[in-house]
């Protein structure tokens, strides 16, 4: 699965990094640029947002013997990963109730110093090169809780 982070379009992107690259004095992006940028950012987002591996709040609460109430607080606390959308509400990927992911997200929410969802998420799904290639996310379910957690708390730094 490609990570949202990679899903972004790369033609707005590499037009910023040519502009930059042509004349690095230049420090911010033009308007144009912004709203390409964003545009491209919403879209991905929503994309995620609708992927198979996602789930309400309330079919989390239910997944997790819980309430919709609960499941907010853990949100809210970096216990659980909720997806901000345009409308009310989250989405939740339903792999993080897995085991060990579970076990160490509170962990990686202290070391990464972040209880946003989208920010947990980019970081769980993007390729690092501290894992040779793998997203942290593979990394935890293949038994590498503490290398992914380390990676964290060096991000955040």
């Amino acid at each position: 699965m490609k990570s949202a982070h990679h899903l972004v379009s790369t033609d707005s992107r590499s037009s910023v990094r040519a502009r930059t690259k042509s004349n690095p004095s230049n420090d911010f992006v033009s308007l144009a640029e912004t709203k390409a940028l964003m545009a491209g950012s919403l879209s991905v987002r929503q994309q995620r947002l609708e992927a198979g591996d996602m789930v309400s709040t309330d079919e989390a609460a239910q997944m997790t013997g819980t309430s919709r109430v609960t499941m907010n607080a853990w949100i809210a606390n970096g216990r659980a990963i909720g997806l901000t959308r345009t409308k009310r509400g989250f989405r939740l990927p339903k792999w993080q109730f897995d085991a060990p992911m579970w076990d160490v997200l509170p962990k990686l929410t202290k070391a990464l110093g972040t209880t946003e969802g989208w920010a947990l998420l980019t970081f769980l799904e993007t390729p690092h090169p501290g894992l040779n290639g793998a997203t942290p996310r593979e990394a935890i379910e293949r038994g590498m809780q503490d290398r992914a957690v380390a990676l964290a708390g060096a991000e955040s730094n």
